[in-house]
């Protein structure tokens, strides 16, 4: 227990450090953008009272290391300024629509889990048969190809061709959403018993959330078939075996869990990297999500909703950090014995 505290502490402590280091330099790179913040936020056409207004209240005359205590200040009480594009305070537009993002990318997340490792452990339980060399093969295709093409090729196939799915957004029009409890509208439907629309929902989910995962399924996949084989010849399987123990039990009690170890890895960092790369998806299926407000955040030069969106990235990678080392710590011991002796 006590090195699995120091472990976790040690990743907590550097953890702030990393995220104290983000909002320096993000904060840096958005006040040296060419242009007028004032003029940025308020359009063209606004009085110099209004734009002399906006200036004295967000401290811009004052130098740079003041003003980045100024917005440390307020992101600290949860202020994040306002959104030039919206006109909302940026924790607002964040708190409508991260949720949505969270739950297609739990949706590829579980795609992921479940092809990745049962692709790889079948690929390695067969290796060198025509099972696993179609495993990997379609690896190679699924880490070789975008995921923005495979969501227009979805979308051709399963909408305009076979009219199977639906196209945009999470919801059908006319179809009632269901109240907000959790954000996450597949969870909220079902809470409310309204199973027709969940049913709707997973619909709209299935393309996006199948196209983001089909990279990292692929990836899960090859690093799960190279780890197993390589446990599979270490003694202490061949002495199992040797003991007449069957295949199947080796693989799960024995093979699989040390296996799994770098496989949750990706897995896991892969859900935080997903944040950035939705926004095509998101574009292409025109969802909702924090990746498509980040995206229009930084064509229309919005100051502080892209200050706000990339905190939120950096703060969930972190999180996802964490949780993947204490994971892979239960996963094998040896990893949490090292990191706390360092």
């Amino acid at each position: 227990m006590t090195d699995t505290l120091k472990f976790i502490g040690k990743r907590l402590i550097w953890s702030i450090f990393v995220l104290v280091g983000l909002s320096v330099l993000i904060f840096c790179i958005a006040r040296i953008i060419p242009g007028d913040a004032a003029v940025m936020a308020l359009g063209s056409r606004a009085s110099e009272e209004a734009y002399e207004s906006f200036r004295q209240e967000n401290h811009l005359y004052e130098s740079y290391p003041m003003q980045y205590v100024y917005w440390l200040r307020d992101a600290l009480n949860g202020d994040l300024g306002t959104s030039t594009q919206t006109r909302r305070p940026v924790m607002n537009d964040i708190r409508d629509f991260l949720p949505a993002t969270l739950e297609l990318i739990f949706f590829a997340v579980i795609l992921e889990i479940l092809g990745g490792i049962l692709l790889g452990a079948l690929s390695a339980r067969y290796a060198g048969g025509m099972l696993d060399n179609a495993v990997r093969v379609t690896s190679y295709l699924g880490i070789a190809t975008p995921a923005f093409v495979w969501a227009v090729l979805f979308m051709l196939v399963f909408s305009f061709l076979l009219h199977l799915l639906p196209t945009i957004g999470r919801i059908s029009d006319g179809m009632m959403r269901p109240p907000n409890v959790t954000g996450f509208m597949i969870i909220d439907s079902l809470i409310a018993g309204d199973l027709r629309a969940a049913w709707d929902i997973f619909k709209h989910l299935l393309m996006p959330g199948t196209a983001l995962a089909l990279a990292g399924t692929a990836q899960a996949a090859r690093i799960t078939r190279s780890s197993m084989l390589e446990n599979m010849n270490k003694d202490y399987v061949n002495s199992e075996i040797a003991s007449g123990i069957p295949m199947r039990r080796v693989i799960m009690s024995y093979v699989l869990r040390p296996s799994a170890t770098p496989t949750v890895s990706i897995i896991a960092l892969d859900f935080a990297a997903m944040l950035g790369n939705a926004f095509l998806v998101e574009q292409i299926f025109n969802y909702p999500g924090i990746s498509k407000y980040g995206i229009t955040a930084i064509l229309n030069k919005d100051l502080n909703a892209i200050i706000g969106v990339v905190m939120v990235i950096g703060i969930t990678f972190l999180i996802v950090n964490i949780l993947v080392d204490i994971i892979a710590s239960y996963l094998d011991p040896r990893i949490r014995l090292q990191g706390g002796g360092e």
